[in-house]
């Protein structure tokens, strides 16, 4: 009962002491007001999103409003009183500009074609196609199910795929013995290889998307650039998965069938899915010939999808609009750390200086995979990211070592690999839901691939800018 009401009174109680403590209690020299109110909504978010007394898309619409009223040039008059410490006040514009960022458009055209892809059926049709290839042997066709579903994720939502592929897959798991652990690595497989593919595309889960707002400028990369990381990380990561599931799970079945029905639509409103869905890709990937970014590149299937009523209002409703207030309220919480100059006030706090560049990159790495494991990898990343953003701009001795990309990127590898409990992903939660998996078995292979993965990204990123693919 203490706990339920600590739910509720922390998130009230504590940012309120914060906003009243004197400004030299934080320890950093120079605090502002605005500061001070930044690091009481920083903490407000916190633990919103750690304890959830409301939606973490609320706790993200709660973000956005307070930094109105609170540290905008618009907001509540007593909360602009010119003094000599209040500090810059952020234009509300900028604030305001969160809800419609670049990054929430390259997310609502990614909903778009997911969308148009399931009510057309081209999902489950190229599950059919590209399933036949592996045969009937257990261990190949847990392979297939892994690539097909990582390959999803890379362009719907994470969720949807996993939902999706279960379907597929549960009269094949019902054929099984009861006690056959055949059963426990099939039904891991799918969230497994949903949580990793989503690290394919800039698009592929929210974290991603996060990470693109601090790289910008010379540090910018294309969607073509994150894929040549992403897509060879997720296979690599894919294949050790796999080899844990039929070592740790291994079935005694020796044949197992998919019987997948259906077939690819021919009408003129499915042809022309297809052929944005195509196009839409191409273009992503070729971003550098024709000169439009990606956030151009995802509002044309928007476009071409209203226009030809293959979405209409009702499929509208279904789009997840919680997913893109929740990113919306992370690039708030950055821009208020960045335009208040509290990130960097922080950073230079800490003597971060004295930390081995490598010793760096793998503890905030291995700190978000640990966060990610018990709040959600958006979340994990809003609340990261920017202050990782700004110790990286401070440090000169990370450039040897990939600089601000591969130390951004390597901590938002990180919030996608928090696999290790039911809570930690929807794609876990509905993996255990399906009855086939115990805690302790979702926890074995996830805390396995978690930390291997962690590894496994900073090298291969250590490697990619050594051949100059980016930074």
């Amino acid at each position: 009962m203490l706990s339920q009401y600590l739910k509720y009174l922390l998130p009230v109680c504590i940012p309120f002491i914060i906003l009243i403590l004197p400004s030299d209690s934080f320890g950093i020299v120079g605090l502002t007001l605005i500061e001070q109110r930044v690091i009481a909504i920083f903490a407000l978010a916190t633990l919103c999103w750690v304890l959830e007394p409301i939606p973490i898309f609320a706790t993200s619409v709660v973000i956005i409003v307070s930094e109105l009223l609170l540290i905008s040039d618009k907001g509540l008059w007593f909360f602009k009183t010119p003094s000599p410490d209040l500090g810059h006040l952020i234009g509300y514009q900028t604030i305001m500009a969160t809800f419609a960022s670049p990054i929430i458009m390259l997310f609502l055209g990614g909903f778009f074609l997911a969308m148009a892809a399931t009510k057309y059926r081209l999902d489950v049709n190229l599950a059919r196609v590209l399933l036949k290839p592996f045969g009937s042997k257990p261990k190949y066709v847990m392979l297939g199910l892994m690539m097909i579903t990582a390959v999803f994720s890379m362009f719907m939502s994470n969720t949807a795929t996993t939902v999706m592929m279960l379907s597929i897959l549960s009269p094949v798991i019902a054929l099984l013995a009861t006690k056959d652990l055949g059963k426990v690595a099939f039904s891991l497989s799918v969230p497994v290889a949903a949580n990793i593919g989503g690290i394919g595309t800039p698009i592929g889960t929210p974290p991603n998307a996060i990470a693109l707002k601090y790289l910008v400028n010379e540090n910018s990369i294309s969607f073509g650039q994150w894929m040549v990381f992403g897509v060879p990380f997720v296979m690599v990561m894919l294949f050790i998965a796999w080899l844990l599931l039929i070592k740790l799970f291994p079935t005694s079945t020796e044949k197992i069938n998919l019987n997948i029905k259906g077939k690819f639509l021919k009408t003129p409103k499915a042809i022309t899915v297809y052929i944005t869905f195509i196009g839409t890709i191409l273009l992503w990937l070729m971003g550098d010939i024709h000169g439009m970014n990606a956030y151009v590149v995802a509002l044309i299937p928007v476009a071409v999808f209203v226009t030809f009523k293959i979405i209409n209002k009702e499929d509208l409703k279904r789009i997840s609009w919680d997913v893109l207030w929740l990113v919306s309220g992370g690039i708030a919480l950055g821009v208020a750390l960045d335009k208040s100059g509290l990130a960097e006030n922080a950073v230079n706090a800490i003597p971060f200086g004295n930390l081995h560049p490598l010793l760096l990159i793998l503890g905030a790495s291995m700190l978000c995979l640990v966060m990610a494991n018990f709040i959600s990898h958006t979340a994990a990343a809003n609340l990261l990211l920017p202050l990782i953003a700004a110790l990286a701009t401070t440090m000169q001795s990370l450039l040897p070592y990939g600089g601000e990309v591969v130390l951004i990127l390597a901590v938002t590898f990180a919030a996608s690999l928090g696999m290790s409990l039911p809570i930690s992903t929807p794609p876990n939660a509905l993996a255990y839901a399906s009855g086939n998996i115990e805690t302790k078995q979702m926890a074995k292979i996830g805390v396995i691939i978690g930390i291997v993965g962690v590894l496994v990204a900073f090298a291969m990123l250590f490697i990619l800018n050594k051949t100059n693919f980016i930074g």
